[in-house]
């Protein structure tokens, strides 16, 4: 099978604090740059192209995480790879030889645009594949690194519940600089909670707060609202918050060349202080997000 290359690389990580103070899980489910040397052969695309996919960067730019108190679940395998960010089995027929299981998702938006589970495209609308993969590797995938990834991330998420009786999950990626067809620039930061059903106002509306007054232009929920795991993990009433946090990619990497910016560094040092200030914030003031959400 493809994904063979992580018997010896683990496909992803859990960077723990030496004791999680926080009822907070950050989680980096695109930043992964590890590409198996078959899956590239299998591709069409050379190794710079196929990176396009990438949240480049996104889990070391949270890598404070720990110390504030709080765990990160990062991937090493690419989002190109497989998506985690969908529903476990969003496929399109078309890319697979094989009987497709009844239970298969082939009409969602995201199989139509190229992007499910297993992608079809990567950005720019770039083909993955030389040809048809069998349904036995989408499905192999999907056992070997999806449900596993979804697995450690809903102990974490079960463990901090359980632990302070309430939970923050805060799904991290990038975006590109301009929106597609336009040279308009993009915010720096957009929050994403589901159009409020994923989390509560008050956290959302901290988040951008604690954004704007780090100097940064902030918008919510578009253009992005947030995506499976947001929508699947977020449950307000049950005192489980999920937020989707995009960074412009303008602020910190060359996204022709992929190499960090000089204001990768700066932006680090600034997500570091907004994680300390959310946590901190939210952690003693949760009365009263939580009585926002009744």
């Amino acid at each position: 099978m493809i994904g063979d290359a992580f018997l010896d690389h683990p496909p992803f990580e859990i960077r723990l604090p030496a004791e999680q103070s926080v009822p907070f899980v950050f989680n980096s489910p695109h930043s992964g740059r590890v590409y198996p040397e078959n899956f590239l052969t299998a591709s069409r695309l050379d190794r710079h192209s196929i990176r396009r996919s990438e949240d480049y960067y996104v889990d070391q730019l949270f890598e404070a995480s720990p110390m504030a108190g709080a765990p990160l679940l990062a991937a090493h395998f690419p989002r190109a790879f497989i998506d985690v960010n969908r529903e476990p089995y969003e496929l399109d027929p078309r890319m697979f030889d094989g009987r497709i299981p009844p239970f298969v998702n082939a009409s969602s938006m995201r199989v139509a645009g190229g992007l499910g589970t297993i992608p079809k495209l990567v950005a720019e609308n770039m083909e993955i594949y030389n040809g048809r993969l069998t349904i036995e590797e989408a499905l192999d995938r999907i056992d070997r690194f999806y449900r596993p990834y979804h697995d450690r991330l809903r102990q974490l998420l079960v463990k901090t519940h359980s632990r302070f009786g309430y939970g923050v999950l805060v799904d991290c990626h990038s975006m590109p600089a301009n929106a597609q067809s336009s040279s308009r620039n993009r915010p720096d930061f957009v929050i994403g909670d589901r159009y409020g059903t994923s989390a509560t106002e008050a956290l959302s509306q901290l988040a951008v707060s604690i954004l704007q007054d780090l100097g940064y232009t902030v918008s919510r929920n578009k253009p992005y609202a947030g995506g499976f795991i947001t929508e699947h993990y977020g449950r307000p009433a049950r005192g489980l918050h999920a937020l989707q946090i995009e960074i412009n990619r303008g602020l910190y990497v060359n996204e022709q060349t992929f190499e960090k910016t000089e204001g990768f560094d700066g932006l680090r040092a600034d997500i570091g202080q907004f994680m300390h200030l959310l946590t901190e914030y939210f952690a003693s003031n949760y009365s009263d997000v939580a009585l926002a959400a009744e």
